[in-house]
């Protein structure tokens, strides 16, 4: 026999019994899965050995506390995504509790009063929860980013002496304590952000329903944004009504942004004021006002919404990038890894491009399963092959896929997962499977800029052009300081709408064209009579791309009816380009 101080893992499924008796071969079926593709390559990779194994349970043993938290809490959090769209009777879920105590080796079996312990904490542990030790908390409370909730002394079943009982909490950021006792955030992976209950300045206790209503609705909608962590509307109410200390309020919530508003009424008017405040240097950074006819209330609500949503996220990726620029990149995060790779990949040049492929490749090396990291990772792939940046395309479009489909499998209520997987079929020709994703990717995220932008290009793929030009509108009012690109996708729509004057104005807002740019404006200028711009821009297509023709062009375009595929091949014809 030997004996030693272990971190000891129990885990149990939960309503085992039943599902084995409501689908013996399924339940099986999932749970050999989910010990497949999840939790044994979880256990390994957190250096644990596995003891033994029941139908319906496991015992872990770790040498350090540290990698069974870590284990535990990758289980119990990539569980939770994978039960998400699975019906709450067929959900295989787990029980978890860790204890650090002495424990005997004997014959590749494990015993003692630390493995006993372990037990009963899985027992006490909510379903999908892990409960842990009071000498497994003072291991990690600093060290990792996991939140504990303390559930105080606890008598176990068979243990003589009552145990001090911690809760992990999946999904909220840590907090250790500071001086005199009071809590200051940990690093997250995602940025942290309070939505405080707006004031209500009208004098008109009528009007408490609108602001009350308002807030909610712009804690539901960022809560959309898979990039940010959003406090709920339980704990940012608390605070209704109520004069706040701003570093006070942060540090509770461990938010590091906060956002605050009124309303005020007068006559038939209404003003919506909304600020965003980086807590960490209790610096202003966003503010804006929103004046409004008191027409129709709930029609204000979600227009004042929409335009504060689409706003928010955009001024907090800001926020980090200035601190993205006075940081080694050794130290990023995953998170911040992918922030600073949606940068580069926004600056459209083949070097940025290979900066943000480098970004990306880290943030999927610290977080493998981080599912928007696998998002963006196809779209910064997917960018090197439409423009050619990319030594083979076919293997390039292949791991485009690939990437897509981990995302896909790791979160399907990722907005960006769905809009690259639409961008994908688009660029496949497979226009009814890019139509499903996209309606998908907008009834996650409705006011998410790239999302509605993609949906008028598409429209206009299918021939509804007016349409798109609607739904691209709508893109650069959520975001006034949209992509350059928006640009080019209102000119490509205007074109298909035959406004030839108004497409020609879209494409003139390009710092610089490219060779399809030119082509649309040359086949417009055309169109409108005028030859002699025309020919200009079919110059400049030549000095671009001396190997330009007509058809190699338009088999790079996805238009749905013949007669605009006609339109625009006419249209370069009369620029004196050969059919």
């Amino acid at each position: 026999m030997e004996r030693r101080l272990a971190a000891v893992l129990a885990a149990d499924m939960a309503g085992y019994s039943r599902l084995m008796e409501a689908d013996e071969q399924g339940t099986l079926a999932r749970l050999r899965t989910h010990r497949i593709e999840l939790i044994d390559p979880a256990i390994t990779k957190n250096n644990g050995n596995i003891i033994k194994t029941t139908g319906d349970g496991m015992l872990v043993e770790f040498q350090s506390v540290a990698d069974a938290v870590r284990c535990a809490a990758e289980i119990q959090e990539r569980m939770r995504r994978r039960n998400a769209d699975v019906p709450e009777d067929r959900r295989i879920q787990f029980r978890i509790g860790i204890n650090l105590g002495d424990i005997i080796f004997d014959d590749g079996d494990i015993y003692g009063d630390g493995v006993n312990v372990a037990a009963r904490l899985e027992q006490l542990a909510d379903i999908g929860g892990i409960c842990v030790t009071q000498a497994v908390y003072e291991q990690v409370c600093d060290r990792l980013e996991v939140a504990f909730e303390d559930l105080g002394d606890k008598a176990l079943k068979n243990i003589s002496r009552p145990m001090r009982v911690w809760r992990a909490v999946i999904g909220m950021p840590a907090t250790q304590p500071g001086p005199g006792g009071d809590t200051r955030p940990q690093a997250v992976v995602k940025p942290v952000i309070a939505v405080l209950p707006f004031d209500n300045m009208s004098g008109d206790p009528e009007q408490e329903f609108f602001v009350d209503g308002l807030t909610e609705d712009i804690i539901t909608e960022l809560s959309r944004r898979h990039e940010l962590f959003v406090i709920s509307r339980n704990s940012s109410f608390v605070y209704k009504g109520q004069p706040v200390n701003i570093r006070d309020v942060a540090k509770t919530l461990g938010a590091q942004f906060l956002v605050e508003g009124s309303v005020r009424k007068a006559g038939s008017q209404l003003r919506v004021t909304v600020q965003l405040i980086d807590t960490s240097v209790d610096r202003h950074i966003w503010a804006e006002k929103y004046d409004r006819k008191l027409d129709d209330v709930f029609a204000i609500q979600d227009e004042v919404t929409s335009a504060i949503v689409a706003t928010l996220p955009g001024r907090v990726e800001a926020a980090q990038q200035d601190r993205l620029v006075r940081k080694h990149p050794a130290s990023m995060a995953a998170y911040e890894c992918v922030l600073a790779a949606k940068v580069r990949h926004h600056r459209s040049s083949k070097e940025e491009n290979l900066e943000a492929q480098t970004l990306i490749e880290r943030a999927l090396k610290l977080d493998p399963d981080y599912a928007h990291a696998h998002a963006w990772r196809g779209c910064i792939l997917g960018q090197s092959w439409v423009y050619g940046w990319c030594e083979n395309k076919e293997a390039t479009f292949a791991e485009v896929v690939s990437e897509l489909e981990k995302a896909l499998a790791l979160d399907d209520d990722d907005a960006d997962v769905h809009r690259i997987l639409a961008a994908i079929n688009v660029n496949r020709n497979d226009l009814t499977k890019a139509r499903y994703h996209q309606e998908r990717a907008l009834a996650l995220n409705p006011n998410y800029d790239l999302v509605v932008v993609q949906q008028g290009e598409l429209l206009t793929w299918l021939g509804q052009p007016d349409d798109g030009v609607h739904w691209i509108r709508k893109a650069m009012r959520l975001n006034p300081h949209h992509p350059e690109r928006f640009w080019s996708h209102l000119g490509k729509a205007h074109f298909a709408g035959r406004r030839h004057g108004e497409a020609i104005e879209a494409f003139l807002h390009m710092t610089a064209m490219d060779v399809m740019q030119h082509a649309f404006v040359a086949a417009a200028y055309s169109h409108l009579g005028d030859r002699t711009a025309a020919e200009a821009h079919a110059a400049r297509i030549r000095a671009l791309d001396p190997a330009f023709r007509i058809g190699d062009f338009l088999e790079t375009l996805h238009y749905a009816r013949q007669e605009d595929v006609e339109h625009l091949r006419e249209g370069l014809q009369g620029a004196g380009f050969a059919a």
